[in-house]
């Protein structure tokens, strides 16, 4: 990954209004921003999500609060706790999270 032509800034995210993303059950909300090609959230699930689509876009995701399931279109699965993080290229193994309890994330794609 190259980054470039973004200038240093920061970011308070608790000033960036939310986007509801419904699942297949449960809700997402995202806070985003993007800069340059790089996409930036702070994602939160409600207890009960899951996602209603399997991913194929490449992710960098870290775990901040709760607990992420990651089901891989292979059948393995993977559990997120906070201070664990997932990397997967676009293209890649197609992927789905879940959570019974909630689960606060940081991502870049």
């Amino acid at each position: 990954m190259n980054i470039s032509d973004i200038p240093f800034g920061v970011t308070d995210w608790s000033q960036i209004q939310p986007t509801e993303h419904a699942g297949e059950t449960g809700m997402a909300y995202w806070r985003t921003c993007q800069f340059g090609a790089l996409r930036v959230r702070m994602v939160e699930y409600t207890a009960g999500y899951l996602a209603d689509h399997w991913c194929k876009k490449g992710h960098i995701l870290l775990c901040l609060e709760g607990e992420l399931h990651t089901e891989l279109d292979d059948d393995r699965r993977f559990v997120m706790t906070p201070g664990m993080s997932y990397q997967v290229a676009d293209g890649a193994e197609a992927h789905r999270s879940s959570t019974s309890t909630g689960a606060r994330l940081f991502i870049v794609d």
